[in-house]
Parts: structure tokens; C-alpha cells; sequence
């Protein structure tokens, strides 16, 4: 599960919300986003190399 909020700019909208189990295709979702230039304020590391979470 997410431990932050993860939303791609633009449009802005949180994709991963805190206590969200995080699935592949949203990952994928967000890489595709990284690599077209969308930019990512919230993640401790906005590169997505890695994304915080809490133990289920």
C-alpha cells in the first residue's frame, strides 16, 4: 500500500492516493506519464525509481 500521494502534472489529479495498494498498470500508467514529460511534485522521489509504502 502507498505511504503518499502521487499525482502526475498535468492534470493533476491524484493516480495513488495514501493506504492505496499500488498495481502495475497505474506504475505503468505513471512511467508513460514520466516519459512524456509530466512532472511529479508529490513522490519523495519523483523519478519513480522508488515509492514509498507501508506494510499491509
Amino acid at each position: 500500500m502507498s505511504a503518499e500521494t502521487i499525482s502526475p502534472y498535468p492534470p493533476g489529479v491524484p493516480a495513488v492516493a495514501p493506504g492505496e495498494v499500488i498495481t502495475r498498470p497505474v506504475v505503468d500508467y505513471l512511467l508513460s506519464g514520466l516519459d512524456a514529460g509530466t512532472y511529479l511534485p508529490d513522490p519523495a522521489d519523483p523519478e519513480l525509481g522508488t515509492i514509498r509504502v507501508v506494510a499491509r
